[in-house]
């Protein structure tokens, strides 16, 4: 442990993986911000707390298993001389469950039902939240473990990572879904970026890989449009007082 604190080479491996944890934790604060929207106030805090203190658990267990895990990516299913492992069949189950979330969820804004906006949030929602959460840490888990474990050859660091990762995601979380609340549009431009990482998702399960640098490119700017229509329609307010 000694050797780690003092060693430039752990201390840049911790930074550079750190940031990598982070920007694959963008799509679970995503998802997040999304799914906590639909029940009140302190519950979709609570809902929050728990999703991240999960997510932080998952990891941390998935990396002292790191032979169990490395094993995910052998062969164990073939069909018509296309090989699937475990990891591949999370991956596009993963990708299948976001997609249909997040196409139901659009499908819910864009009708608008009188009586959803009125209705009181039923007792199980807090229930459906949590493990809907806890299906989706699992995916994203999984692959920024793996990610980890190809960067990184010391298990300190990694756990490291991992968890200033998700301390960060934590503070992220609250700013993101109270503005994803305050601002229907932006809502529906998350869930439509679901579906994006759900493709990818599913595209990387049947190995063809679509460039994360692409995805996060065409959020970055979807969002930095969004963003000026926000402040636009705010302008316009404060001018027609």
């Amino acid at each position: 442990m000694i050797e780690l604190l003092t060693s430039p080479e752990a201390w840049a491996a911790l930074v550079t993986l750190t940031a990598l944890e982070i920007v694959l934790g963008i799509d679970n604060v995503i998802f997040l911000s999304v799914i906590v929207s639909r029940i009140p106030p302190k519950q979709a805090k609570r809902a929050r707390q728990v999703g991240l203190a999960l997510a932080v658990i998952f990891r941390i267990a998935l990396l002292t298993v790191l032979v169990w895990l490395i094993g995910l990516t052998t062969p164990v299913l073939t069909v018509q001389d296309f090989a699937f492992s475990w990891r591949d069949i999370i991956l596009i189950g993963g990708g299948l469950f976001l997609i249909a979330k997040a196409t139901h969820e659009i499908h819910g804004e864009v009708e608008a039902r009188e009586h959803e906006a009125g209705a009181t949030p039923k007792p199980r929602a807090f229930l459906l939240v949590i493990v809907q959460i806890i299906i989706i840490d699992l995916v994203f888990s999984l692959d920024s473990i793996i990610t980890a474990i190809g960067m990184a050859k010391d298990l300190e660091i990694m756990i490291a990572a991992v968890i200033i990762a998700c301390f960060v995601m934590y503070l992220s979380s609250g700013p993101v879904s109270r503005f994803v609340s305050e601002h229907p549009t932006t809502k529906m431009l998350a869930l439509a970026f679901l579906v994006l990482i759900g493709v990818a998702l599913v595209a990387d399960g049947f190995h063809f890989h679509i460039p994360r640098a692409y995805i996060y490119f065409a959020m970055a700017f979807s969002a930095a449009v969004e963003m000026f229509n926000v402040l636009a329609g705010r302008n316009r307010k404060k001018a027609s007082r």
